[in-house]
């Protein structure tokens, strides 16, 4: 980047059952660094006892696009696991969209859903009602590299996700048209390095962390190298 080229801002995009409290300390970190960041907090997690037609992907992307929209810079989106997949939609056709970071993340293709971009079928969506419950054993599937202290707190703010986020399948596909990297957590217990691979394969360069499913929470410090690291090559 020279003095006339806008420097980047990140916005960071959380992945299931979270909200925007996850990526707290890696903002500080990227603040002391003269980096600008936003977040979202994404309408598909509700509040425990939320139930019927709740808040789906699409609603989703609709929040990333509006967010996206308001920032008059260039734009580094990172999308951690779930969050890739409304980032996917959203960030299609943005003209401040420079370069899209998947943190072991849902970098889905047209017509796919979480449901279905491992091989199962798609539900009629009339039909997705409810939530889907915060994954089992989180302690060791989302944070098996956290800190206690960490792990602790964010457990406690863990909130229901709905059914219709991971059900309703993107329309569109913004890695196709934005550069793009992926980040592998080698150490991933939720969503392995075998299960990343087919998403990393959509994008033009990848990286790795020696990190479980959340290093925002683990290693923010070797995630902000890396985000830093992108955002300067863009």
């Amino acid at each position: 980047m020279n003095d006339r080229t806008p420097t980047p801002h990140f916005l960071l995009v959380h992945g299931a059952w979270h909200g925007s409290w996850c990526w707290r300390e890696l903002q500080d970190l990227l603040m002391e660094r003269d980096w600008t960041s936003h977040t979202v907090d994404l309408p598909s997690v509700v509040n425990e006892g939320a139930d019927g037609k709740l808040p789906g992907l699409l609603d989703d992307a609709r929040v990333v696009r509006e967010a996206i929209d308001a920032v008059e810079a260039p734009l580094v989106i990172v999308g951690h696991s779930y969050g890739g997949a409304p980032v996917t939609q959203a960030a299609a056709g943005a003209t401040n969209v420079s370069h899209l970071v998947y943190v072991s993340s849902f970098a889905l293709d047209v017509g796919e859903s979480l449901m279905t971009c491992f091989g199962g079928e798609q539900p009629d969506l009339t039909t997705v009602e409810g939530v889907i419950p915060v994954r089992e054993n989180p302690e060791a599937t989302l944070y098996s590299d956290v800190p206690d202290d960490k792990r602790n707190a964010a457990l406690a703010r863990l909130l229901p996700q709905s059914a219709l986020s991971f059900a309703e399948p993107v329309s569109r596909a913004a890695w196709k048209t934005v550069p793009s990297s992926y980040v592998f957590c080698d150490d991933d217990q939720s969503l392995p390095p075998a299960y990343q691979e087919p998403f990393a394969q959509r994008t033009g360069a990848t990286y790795h962390l020696p990190s479980g499913h959340t290093p925002l929470l683990s290693m923010p410090d070797k995630l902000a190298d890396l985000l830093e690291q992108i955002a300067q090559s863009t």
